[in-house]
């Protein structure tokens, strides 16, 4: 397994197995298919193009296929700059279950850490998603509050887990 950041070159196999993730879990994640199909490449290109305080993790199997992905973006106002994001964490079916999760939450604290002045990173979770509460657990992560209703999808709600790791 190979993990790095993403850059421009990773553009189509990024975007291919981030369409994947929203056919597979569109529960998971705040945007749908039908969106971002339509982005052009130029603004996938501009999502993955990386920054100090941006980047995009990808996840290689031994074959190099690109199998999990996972977004940390800081906070850039000056009142909440001490704050990062974690966003579409996805790891494909065929990567599950082999640790690849977590060694990409691993991997993105030891980048995000490189970020001066960075004091936390939030995330949210699908309350009822327990597998990846379990995994952002193990690498520290802790519940601080419920959001109800926090996505409407095809007319169900779903509450999400407001959740914090202290760097």
């Amino acid at each position: 397994m190979n993990i790095r950041i993403l850059n421009k070159s990773d553009a189509l196999l990024y975007q291919e197995l981030r369409l994947s993730g929203l056919k597979v879990n569109p529960e998971a994640f705040g945007s749908t298919y039908d969106r971002e199909e339509k982005f052009n490449f130029e603004t996938v290109v501009e999502r993955l193009n990386p920054t100090k305080d941006k980047f995009v993790l990808g996840a290689f199997n031994k074959s190099g296929s690109l199998v999990g992905i996972v977004t940390f973006i800081r906070e850039n106002s000056l009142k909440t700059s001490h704050k990062g994001n974690v966003f579409g964490m996805y790891v494909a079916p065929e990567g599950r279950g082999q640790g690849l999760g977590k060694s990409l939450m691993i991997e993105l604290i030891k980048n995000a850490k490189n970020c001066t002045g960075l004091e936390q990173i939030n995330l949210t979770v699908v309350s009822a998603n327990d597998s990846a509460k379990k995994l952002y657990n193990s690498v520290g992560f802790e519940v601080y509050g419920v959001e109800r209703n926090a996505q409407k999808f095809n007319g169900e709600y779903l509450d999400e887990d407001l959740m914090v790791l202290y760097i």
